[in-house]
Parts: structure tokens; sequence; C-alpha cells
């Protein structure tokens, strides 16, 4: 694995080595009974305070597109991993999580044509049952329902974090992108917290600093964060990070809860950090399958500023054309692309002189 991209993925990690958190805060901190409160204390006022501040709002197909990733992401996704959690055992709960790595796989198949990453898959299988052996117990119970709230919270998930790297683009900040999606899931989160839990509750100095970390780290910056991560790494790398997510809640509840952590949990800790390892590991292999370069970037249109396109560069062998782009026959707006050339006509363009030895 190359620095650089060493560096992205140890950054996008902290991402669900934040959201992590979110078990032992909620519980410690957080007034009891109002998870959906929780969620949009999470996301709504991070978003509206990117709003407002750097002033930059999506325009043409992507009011839509932040509309469906923040519901996806943030939206349906905190409802759905609730029900899961008050219908299960939080073991449960957490191995059905565990399989996002497994659905974005599947679906980057169909949504990025990317071909399996079998090398993937099979760590993703070995970390959702590290995973399992760390939090699932004897009296792990199969709540219908929560079954399938749990399946497809992972399903929301994965679907969000495959859409988000088919659309990405880096006509924004990484922190816009996050506050447009962070404001939508909290709109579609507001009329459900309003139905189900009606007034706000009583928040004493320490539910306020949770709500705080939930709301600035664990939203705002953790989702910048991790919206990054997935426009630079391959999706299903990023994908398999998600794992470190209830490894740390298991953790933080041995450490600070003094929960049970005994021979089986900490092999399947073990299990879930080599799956995550060796997930990482698969680009440096050479580039198998699954491990597509990154399409170019999607130009992306916002108000207060205009449209550009973002010039993607030239294949080895070509040049790019001097002067104006052309524009390719009968396509308006469509640049053609760079001509091969002889590589002597190439170092002649350049006005680099070529030795008397140099065969071409």
């Amino acid at each position: 694995m190359g620095t650089s991209t060493g560096t992205r993925t140890l950054v996008t990690a902290l991402a669900p080595a934040v959201w992590g958190t979110t078990y032992v805060v909620t519980t410690e901190l957080l007034p009891a009974g109002h998870p959906l409160f929780a969620g949009l204390v999470r996301s709504l006022p991070a978003g509206l305070v990117v709003l407002a501040v750097l002033r930059v709002l999506p325009r043409g197909v992507w009011w839509w597109r932040s509309l469906l990733l923040g519901a996806l992401n943030i939206g349906f996704f905190f409802p759905l991993l609730f029900v899961s959690a008050e219908r299960l055992p939080g073991g449960v709960a957490a191995t059905l999580g565990a399989t996002q790595p497994l659905v974005v796989a599947g679906l980057a198949v169909g949504i990025l044509r990317e071909s399996p990453s079998w090398w993937r898959i099979g760590w993703g299988v070995a970390g959702a049952a590290g995973v399992g052996f760390v939090v699932l117990g004897p009296q792990a119970g199969l709540d219908p329902v929560g079954l399938l709230a749990g399946l497809a919270g992972a399903l929301s998930m994965a679907l969000g974090v495959t859409l988000t790297k088919h659309w990405r683009t880096d006509e924004v900040r990484p922190v816009v992108f996050a506050g447009w999606q962070l404001t939508a899931g909290g709109l579609v989160l507001l009329p459900l917290t309003a139905l189900f839990e009606g007034r706000p509750p009583a928040v004493d100095l320490p539910g306020l600093g949770g709500y705080v970390w939930l709301g600035l780290v664990g939203g705002l910056v953790a989702y910048a964060v991790w919206f990054r991560g997935i426009g630079t790494l391959p999706v299903a790398a990023v994908a398999l990070l998600g794992l470190i997510s209830p490894l740390v809640a298991a953790a933080l509840g041995a450490v600070v809860l003094d929960q049970t952590f005994g021979p089986v949990q900490a092999l399947g800790f073990g299990m879930a950090l080599t799956a995550l390892a060796a997930g990482q590991l698969s680009a440096a292999r050479g580039g198998g399958p699954g491990d597509a370069p990154t399409p170019p970037v999607e130009a992306i249109g916002v108000a207060g500023s205009g449209s550009r396109t973002v010039p993607t560069p030239p294949a080895p062998g070509t040049v790019p054309t001097a002067g104006r782009a052309r524009t390719a026959p009968g396509t308006p707006g469509l640049q053609e692309p760079p001509r091969p050339v002889r590589r002597r006509a190439a170092d002649a363009l350049r006005g680099q002189p070529l030795p008397a030895d140099r065969h071409v």
C-alpha cells in the first residue's frame, strides 16, 4: 500500500472509529428514550451551519441526489438502526451491520461496473464473523422485524456509499458535500422525530456535551472525512473500514462500562482487525479485480458559481491539443479525446532534441 493511499485509509478510518463511540455516549450522557432526536441533532444543525457559513447550495440534479444520498446515509439509516437495536440484542444488530461490506461488493458490480473482488469479499465474510464473535452472546434472539430492519439498514448505508462513489465530485469540498447530505438526512428525520417522540427532552450539561460530540465530531467532521475517503479509495475497501465501528463500541464497553470481554471476544477482535488490514492490501497486490481506476470526476453545478468541467489527464502516448479544446463533430460541448502521436512527433512538439542513437 502506497504512503498516500495508506494515509488516506487511516484518515478515513477515523470516521467509523468516531461512530463507534455513539453507543457509550448515548447510554451514558444522553436522555433515554429519544434515539431519533439524537439522530436529528447529529445531522440537521451541523448541515445548516455548513449551508449558512459557506453558502454553497446544490444546483440541478444535485438537489435530488443530495436528498437521496442524505436519506440513504442518514435519514433512513438511523431509524432502521434504532429499530434493529431496540428489537434485537446489540450483538445481533451489530453483526447485521457488519454485513455492509458484502452488500457494497455486490452493488459495486451492478452500479459501478466493477469486477467482484473475491479477495475483499472473502475478508468481508471473515470480518463479519469476527464481529459476531465479539458481540454475540448466548441469549441472542432473532426477532423478524428487527432482522428485517437491520438488513434494510445495512442495505441503505451500502447503497448510499456506492452511489456516493458513483456520483463523486471534486467541484465542492468534502465538508460542503457532507453539509448537503446532513441537511437532507436531518429533514427526513425531522417529521419522524416529531411523530414518534414528540417534544424534545430536557437536556443537562453532560447531555449537551454528548449532543455536541455527536453533531460536530460524529456528524460534520466524520461524514466529511468519510465522503472524502469514498471518493479517493476503492469503495469495497472503504466499506470494510465500517467494521471498526462495532469493534470500537465493544472496546469502549469493556473499558468504560465494564462489560465482559473474554477469549472468544478477543479471537473475534483479532479476526476482524485482520480482515480490515487484509482488505486494504488488495490494491497493493497489483490492482486485481474490483480495483479498477477511479472514474473521471463528474462536473457539478452549485449556486453562486458557474459549472466547470474537471479535465481528465491525457492517456499515455498522447499529447493534449494546443489552444482551445476541439469539439467532436456533432456533439456540442464534448471535447475530442487526445490524439495518439508517435514519440518522435511528441518530442518535436515539446521542442526537445532527439539523440542521434535514439530509435522510435
